[in-house]
């Protein structure tokens, strides 16, 4: 699937300078590599830095390198490696200045997590950073937080911020952050990480870790995520997503054949795929058992060709024309054990791909469990960079902390 692009300059320079220091041709030590590799993106990390650049590189280090949680701005000029008195951390939050596209760039060019099939594995979430004494802070939107037990959730004031992180196999749950962006309280959700995931697969273009004839990019998402319409946007790219979904949703197969000499419009839609209702799980395309070691042995079932009901509502209210069918694979798994859970519950994707192979639906599936990853990085985001500690209030004279 070929999909163009067009890319500024400065762009092209950042993919081929860091593409130049991972493919030297020289066979390097591990550990050489990774320090080339470090220092290739700490010079981009500072060239995207147009003002106060000498000030700002010494605080990234200094969050690094610091002990524990950020929880005073002060504090950061005494860690080590920190050239500047505390007054300079001011005044480069003050007059600081970051050439956003360039670091996103940078960040795009990196290695990413290497899979035995070479196929890349994405993975979107929204992150909370939550904010609710900075009153004067612009566009705070209320965030869901879950709290402890069942209907325990709250709406606290907050930004949420929408992450793009690909996922890496293995027994481990670090995951390569490629992109962020802050939703506004005008800004449409699905819109909005329909663009960050096509700015990111460009960057991973451009920058060599996707090629024409490579297979399509996975990407997975959570319930929250209106995936039949990011389907729909982003059906020029070779990305195939797949989300899980609410256990309310209901699902339809293609419509049979119109009988001859049957007069009237023809049907639109087949017999539904209820997830609530176990007596419509009937008719599956495919059905296969995989023993994993933590959930047991998992029942996979899929339907081939599965698509929604949609109305001119929400984010179609303003589609010209007739709403599309957007088909898809709906995908149940059934686990023998859930550690956690006393209640075993099917868990229901879909996935914008139609006519899926075994060996595809096994991707995409284990793809989605690899999807947790993703919540490990976010209390490194939070609580290690202090996120939940630390509130930054725009004032005349520039930030100034909130208590």
């Amino acid at each position: 699937m070929m999909w163009s692009h067009t890319f500024s300059v400065e762009a092209v320079a950042v993919a081929s300078s860091m593409t130049q220091i991972r493919n030297t041709g020289e066979e390097l030590p591990g550990a050489e590599s990774g320090r080339r590799l470090l220092a290739g993106f700490r010079r981009q990390l500072y060239g995207s830095l147009t003002a106060r650049a000498d000030e700002l590189f010494d605080l990234a280090d200094a969050v690094l390198c610091a002990d524990g949680p950020v929880r005073v701005l002060a504090g950061l000029s005494l860690v080590p490696g920190h050239r500047r008195g505390h007054g300079a951390v001011y005044d480069a939050l003050n007059a600081g200045a970051a050439d956003i596209g360039r670091l996103r760039w940078a960040v795009g060019c990196l290695p990413l997590p290497g899979w035995p099939d070479g196929r890349i594995r994405l993975a979107a979430d929204v992150c909370n950073w939550l904010r609710p004494e900075a009153r004067t802070s612009p566009e705070r939107m209320f965030c869901h937080v879950h709290g402890r037990g069942r209907s325990a959730g709250q709406m606290i004031p907050g930004w949420p911020y929408s992450f793009v992180a690909a996922l890496g196999p293995g027994a481990t749950s670090w995951t390569a952050p490629l992109d962020a962006v802050r939703l506004g309280p005008r800004d449409d959700e699905t819109e909005v990480t329909a663009a960050q995931l096509r700015e990111v697969a460009g960057r991973l273009a451009a920058a060599g870790a996707w090629q024409d004839g490579d297979p399509d990019i996975i990407v997975v998402l959570d319930a929250g995520y209106d995936v039949t319409r990011l389907a729909w946007l982003l059906a020029d790219l070779p990305v195939v997503l797949c989300a899980r979904l609410r256990s309310n949703r209901v699902f339809y197969g293609p419509p049979p054949p119109k009988a001859p000499g049957l007069g009237g419009r023809p049907r639109e839609h087949g017999d539904p795929v209820k997830c609530a209702d176990e007596k419509t799980w009937t008719g599956p395309s495919a059905t296969r058992r995989a023993d994993t070691a933590r959930y047991g042995t998992v029942q996979v079932t899929a339907w081939d060709r599965m698509h929604p009901k949609l109305a001119k509502l929400g984010g179609w209210a303003g589609h010209p024309g007739k709403i599309p069918c957007i088909e898809g694979t709906l995908i149940q798994l059934r686990a023998a054990r859930l550690p956690g859970y006393r209640e075993l519950k099917p868990l229901w994707l879909w996935a914008s791909i139609t006519g899926a192979a075994p060996g595809e639906i096994t991707a995409l599936w284990q793809a989605f469990c690899r999807r947790f990853d993703l919540e490990t990085g976010k209390p490194q985001c939070c609580h290690n960079c202090g996120w939940s500690a630390l509130s930054l209030v725009p004032s005349r004279s520039g930030f100034i902390l909130a208590a």
